[in-house]
């Protein structure tokens, strides 16, 4: 929007360079081009601002398939006004003098002109297309239909319009056979992902059982290894038995044999002991056979005293003691009572 200023009673119009000014007074042209700067009087100035820039317009519209299902289009045409008398000639691109506001809508204007212009040969296009190879192949294929309809849109360049490009950003159904056509494509990845996952079972299975069989291998060594250390250990258990057993009888051998030797001896002795016994009891009576009968008596009553109880006092009868004393051939007084 071109910037207007008011002095005295005078105007002062100075425009972007991107926007083109058409100035008439009193029906002839004053000022015509871009990025202009002048003064001039409201009463009699008609004022025309022409953009030139490149100008994007987003559209989106609905069309049918071949198979009557509903698609959404949003596509983008990017535009300039490249001949701004065509233009302003064509189109109410007249400003207010005093605030410099278009009067009219001529932008809106250009934008429906190129949105119906677009919708029209995307519509012929999908049309003829089914929903399946629309949404495959139908951007590029509306893209080039509608830039090759806008370049032969009468119209256009009668009033100074080119199209610069022409972009197809999507092709969308309704959210309902978006969900059924997206079922196929995620029903084979889930049946992917589920056969990555049983081939991840299986091989952790085929594991688990290697693992499982090195394990039994492990327990059948062990037990192979602990067999043979129990026989090692009966082996040797019946060797120290065998050992101990002969040592034993080595011991129990010569045991025996020393208590042999032992009782011969002793036998020996005894035997000794016995034959010395004997002389010394054959001489005893051999000494006793010698003497008298008195004298044995009278030994006898000396070992049977020494056998007897002490006795302090002994009474005895006349008759005893004489009987004594004759046996004993022995005189003496008479004993006193």
């Amino acid at each position: 929007m071109a910037d207007i200023t008011r002095r005295f009673g005078w105007r002062h119009l100075r425009s972007a360079p991107t926007a083109h000014i058409r100035h008439h007074k009193r029906g002839r042209l004053a000022h015509d081009g871009p990025g202009l700067s002048f003064w001039y009087r409201s009463l009699s100035a008609a004022l025309s601002e022409v953009p030139v820039n490149d100008r994007e317009l987003a559209m989106a519209f609905h069309a049918r398939t071949s198979d009557f299902q509903d698609v959404t289009v949003q596509a983008t045409v990017t535009y300039r006004i490249s001949d701004p008398a065509e233009a302003a000639a064509r189109l109410d691109f007249s400003i207010d003098p005093d605030t410099g506001d278009w009067r009219g809508a001529p932008l809106e204007q250009i934008a429906t002109l190129l949105t119906e212009t677009a919708q029209q040969h995307t519509l012929d296009v999908l049309a003829r297309t089914a929903l399946a190879e629309a949404l495959v192949d139908g951007v590029a294929s509306v893209r080039d239909r509608v830039a090759a309809g806008l370049a032969a849109e009468p119209r256009l360049p009668t009033t100074g319009i080119d199209v610069v490009a022409v972009r197809v950003v999507a092709i969308r159904p309704e959210a309902e056979v978006e969900r059924a056509l997206r079922t196929p494509a995620r029903e084979q990845i889930q049946q992917e992902a589920d056969r990555a996952t049983y081939e991840r079972r299986a091989v952790a299975v085929e594991r688990e059982r290697a693992i499982a069989e090195n394990e039994l291998a492990s327990q059948i060594e062990l037990a192979r290894r602990e067999e043979q250390l129990v026989e090692q250990r009966g082996t040797n258990t019946r060797r120290e038995a065998e050992e101990h057993a002969a040592a034993d009888g080595v011991r129990a051998e010569a045991e025996a044999a020393r208590t042999v030797r032992l009782a011969r001896a002793e036998a020996e002795a005894a035997r000794e002991v016995g034959a010395a016994r004997a002389e010394s009891q054959a001489a005893w009576l051999r000494v006793h056979g010698e003497v008298d009968a008195t004298t044995l008596h009278a030994l006898a009553v000396t070992r049977l005293a020494e056998n007897l109880p002490r006795v302090d006092s002994l009474t005895l009868s006349p008759d005893v003691l004489t009987g004594l004393l004759s046996k004993l051939g022995a005189t003496g007084p008479e004993p006193r009572a």
